[in-house]
């Protein structure tokens, strides 16, 4: 994992538990400012990147976090000054687990990362949200979204229908006539686990640069790991014999059962493989069955209670993680387990749920358990944040 020397200023919005922030710092960009409302996850990004006594270890960087409404915060006075504006709005009103209210949904922050954009006029910018925009039922108002972020400037008015605005934006878009501020965007779906993320987890992204950065950018949604790369070695390589797993647990599953019998062991997928939960969490004590062990380490305590019904079935061993979820309603984490060849299943540690998103081991989170894995249910991994970073940042440089 490499740090990038360069600094560049940046700005964080709706940061949650700071997994975007994260791998945007591992590619160079340092923010200004932090914004985030929930206490909770605050805590979480203090704890981590806040001002330390001078008896405690110096964090990577400080982050000036704002704890509170994005929609009282300025952000005039960094106008020019930016390099780039990050952050997921709340993905509620998109996510395929939610109510699917989008646009007439009081919780859509997208607005005001449009407004942050305006203002600050930043050279580029980064938004994730879930893959559930891109749901066939919310396509133009995915296309609403990537207009105004493309001409931030061209606002609606007062009372206007969001239909109507987004007339006048299409119509805007088209003009040969464009004055004003204006951004190149693309968007893509990413699955994180093929980024090196031991976890299915998909992601739209809104990526934009700004008219005069000539930037050239690109982005492979295929990445460098692939599921046959995964699958061929279990199937032929040393997989089950370098995790020292027994030949009775040694399964495959779905659709990596029915890949397996196509596979030939002469043709070996160049792509890196798909990195497992196994992978990611065995050198970790069970925090079930080694309690004591367990409790020496930050944030890995057992969490009784897990238990299989229709949906919720866990996460095999052997595969990437299924994603982890925050638990918008039920009960929180309700499908975040792991599941043994067995067929018994428990909890993921609040530990063991950062690792799969790829959070660095010394990072703390706050709350309660059901709190915790509400903020990483909801974080962007940090290793897919990197590789989107340092992407965007060397356009920056070339641009420059």
């Amino acid at each position: 994992m490499s740090t990038q020397s360069t600094k560049r200023a940046s700005v964080e919005l709706f940061a949650g538990a700071g997994g975007l922030g994260i791998g945007l710092a591992q590619a160079g960009f340092e923010p200004e400012m932090v914004v985030e409302f929930n206490k909770w996850c605050c805590d979480t990004l203090r704890d981590n990147h806040g001002v330390l006594t001078e008896n405690e270890p110096v964090p990577a960087a400080t982050w000036h976090v704002i704890e509170g409404d994005v929609r009282k915060v300025g952000f005039k006075d960094l106008e020019g000054k930016l390099d780039l504006i990050s952050g997921g709005p709340p993905c509620q009103p998109f996510s395929l687990g939610g109510q699917h209210r989008a646009f007439d949904d009081a919780r859509d922050m997208f607005p005001q990362a449009v407004r942050a954009v305006r203002e600050a006029r930043p050279r580029a910018f980064v938004f994730e949200n879930v893959k559930g925009l891109t749901r066939a039922s919310f396509m133009s108002y995915f296309e609403y979204v990537k207009l105004q972020l493309e001409h931030p400037e061209l606002i609606s008015k007062k009372n206007e229908d969001w239909q109507d605005h987004l007339a006048r934006l299409e119509q805007h878009h088209t003009s040969t006539n464009r004055d004003g501020l204006h951004y190149k965007v693309v968007t893509k779906l990413l699955n994180s686990a093929n980024f090196g993320v031991p976890q299915r987890r998909e992601r739209v992204l809104f990526v934009g640069f700004r008219d005069d950065v000539n930037a050239k950018w690109s982005f492979k949604e295929e990445g460098s790991h692939t599921q046959a790369a995964l699958v061929w070695d279990q199937t032929f390589g040393d997989y089950w014999d370098r995790n020292e797993i027994s030949k009775h647990d040694r399964v495959l599953e779905g659709r990596a059962k029915l890949m397996a019998k196509r596979l030939s062991k002469d043709e070996k997928p160049e792509s890196l493989p798909w990195r497992t939960t196994r992978e990611a969490i065995m050198d970790l004590p069970d925090p079930e069955k080694a309690p004591k062990a367990a409790a020496k380490i930050d944030n890995h305590r057992f969490q009784p209670g897990a238990r299989v019904y229709p949906g919720h079935t866990g996460s095999f061993l052997d595969e990437p993680s299924k994603t982890l979820k925050a638990g918008v309603h039920g009960v929180p984490g309700g499908e975040n387990m792991l599941r043994r060849a067995d067929g018994s299943v428990r909890y993921f540690s609040t530990r063991e749920a950062a690792r799969i998103q790829t959070f660095p081991d010394d990072y703390r989170l706050h709350g309660a358990w059901s709190e915790c894995m509400r903020q990483l249910g909801n974080a962007v991994p940090v290793e897919l944040a990197r590789v989107i970073g340092e992407s965007v940042a060397k356009q920056l440089d070339e641009a420059a």
